[in-house]
């Protein structure tokens, strides 16, 4: 299987369009809360919004797969997603869920200010 392919499939597994129908909701608020007196803009708070948004979503998306794939196998209307299909090995999910969890928590460090008090 190729790499496109698999890429693919992943982006598949997790619902990516759903993601990024999402985007634009997380976006609003993030203006919103910069709208506010008190509050500062800062790219790095941009960049962090958007990569836990996709990061954590991923996780979660490919965590609930993992769990549900022999619920998902008996069932005809999912028996053809991507793990009791095989287009995808749990080996594979399970990876792809612990890194995806792994960048979310390392990207939330984003967050916290220059200097700590």
């Amino acid at each position: 299987m190729s790499m496109w392919v698999r890429v693919r499939h992943f982006l598949e597994l997790i619902r990516f369009s759903h993601t990024i129908f999402a985007l634009p909701f997380a976006m609003l608020s993030a203006v919103i809360a910069w709208s506010q007196a008190d509050s500062v803009f800062r790219w790095q708070d941009l960049a962090g919004i958007l990569i836990c948004m996709v990061t954590a979503r991923s996780a979660a998306m490919a965590f609930n797969r993992l769990v549900d794939r022999d619920i998902d196998k008996d069932n005809p209307r999912t028996a053809r997603r991507h793990i009791p299909a095989g287009l995808l090995s749990v080996r594979a999910v399970t990876l792809f869920t612990v890194v995806m969890s792994l960048l979310f928590i390392a990207t939330t460090l984003i967050f916290l200010p220059k200097r700590l008090p």
